[in-house]
């Protein structure tokens, strides 16, 4: 069964492609600004032909999103472009993973479920490095730990950014040394080491507070950068996220 996944957050659209349960392409759009369902169908045809996708040839569609105010314009414009209603998944959707809360987000629930699903036997931890840097707990059973949310590294630099008269912006790679002698060299080493630290701080206490030793996740847009720079982290799947969408809307 072929499947077009999309996550609908809070900075970008990511789509992927699945053929039963492997991703073989994923893309991303900006989520801002917003468009018309009308201006969607375009941005979507243009990417299906991009990728040699034919809109007929799918044979299910599933939506997450964390935004309301987009979510709809997104189902008219698959509707129209697929002839066919999408699925929409949320955090009520039924799954082996026991969410405990009904002000979870949909992409932290699909977070746990992905990590259910793929890493079963052991305690979970998901790091997201998304618009918001949360990190996530899963016990064996499916049943949800609890949830940190902070911040996001990007939400973080582009704050600083905007409040300050004389910082500019800067790539947010990792810098050759800790301290650094320039304005952009000391920029890097606060948003990557001291987020680092944010990270490693998390697991650390989420470990000690479970007594166990958790399989840690990584996924979201900058987690590339973070997971090279610690052994804590074991794995970075930057699709974690839409592989829990498809595992919930596959069967409905």
């Amino acid at each position: 069964m072929t499947s077009i996944v999309i996550n609908i957050g809070n900075t970008n659209i990511r789509f992927g492609l699945f053929d039963d349960d492997n991703c073989d392409i994923s893309w991303i759009i900006n989520t801002k600004p917003y468009k018309t369902s009308d201006e969607l169908i375009l941005q979507f045809m243009m990417l299906y032909q991009t990728h040699k996708i034919e809109a007929e040839s799918v044979d299910k569609i599933i939506i997450g999103s964390v935004v309301p105010q987009i979510t709809q314009d997104v189902i008219r414009a698959i509707k129209k472009l697929h002839g066919k209603a999408p699925v929409l998944v949320d955090r009520d959707t039924p799954s082996g993973v026991q969410a405990k809360s009904k002000q979870m987000g949909t992409d932290i629930y699909a977070n746990l479920v992905a990590a259910h699903n793929l890493y079963p036997g052991k305690k979970k931890i998901i790091i997201d490095f998304g618009t918001a840097l949360t990190a996530s707990c899963i016990a064996e059973n499916g049943e949800t730990i609890g949830v940190i949310i902070a911040p996001g590294i990007v939400t973080a630099l582009n704050s600083l950014v905007g409040q300050t008269a004389q910082l500019p912006e800067i790539e947010l790679v990792r810098p050759k040394s800790v301290l650094g002698l320039d304005t952009v060299s000391c920029m890097q080493s606060g948003m990557v080491y001291g987020f680092l630290g944010m990270v490693e701080g998390f697991i650390e206490r989420i470990n000690d507070e479970v007594e166990d030793d958790c399989f840690v996740i990584a996924t979201g847009g900058v987690s590339h950068i973070y997971k090279p720079l610690t052994d804590k982290i074991h794995v970075l799947d930057r699709l974690h996220t839409l592989k829990g969408l498809y595992f919930l809307g596959k069967d409905l």
